[in-house]
């Protein structure tokens, strides 16, 4: 059995563009949470740097990842990031080492 992928998607608003990029980031929450392959998907902003966002993402394997990107409601975003983003979307992949 495959471990689960997870990771921390760093995004960063361009100026002006704050409150645009986190209605976006919202929007992919829920219907995000509703494919089978997700485990995990939750959104931050930093506390000490608003319009920096932080989301919390697992996937049970990496089809199921690939399967996320390719959804319409992900290519819709994605579509809009050069317009929000301030610097490309940092995507830290990581390995649990606690329970």
């Amino acid at each position: 059995m495959s471990k689960p992928l997870i990771s921390i998607a760093v995004l960063k608003a361009k100026p002006g563009q704050e409150q645009a990029l986190k209605a976006g980031l919202l929007g992919l929450v829920e219907p995000t949470r509703t494919e089978p392959g997700n485990l995990d998907y939750v959104l931050f902003e930093l506390r000490d740097e608003p319009g920096t966002f932080y989301m919390r993402e697992a996937f049970k394997d990496q089809a199921a990842l690939d399967a996320h990107f390719a959804m319409p409601y992900f290519q819709r975003f994605a579509a809009t990031a050069d317009d929000l983003l301030q610097e490309p979307l940092k995507l830290i992949f990581l390995e649990q080492v606690s329970h």
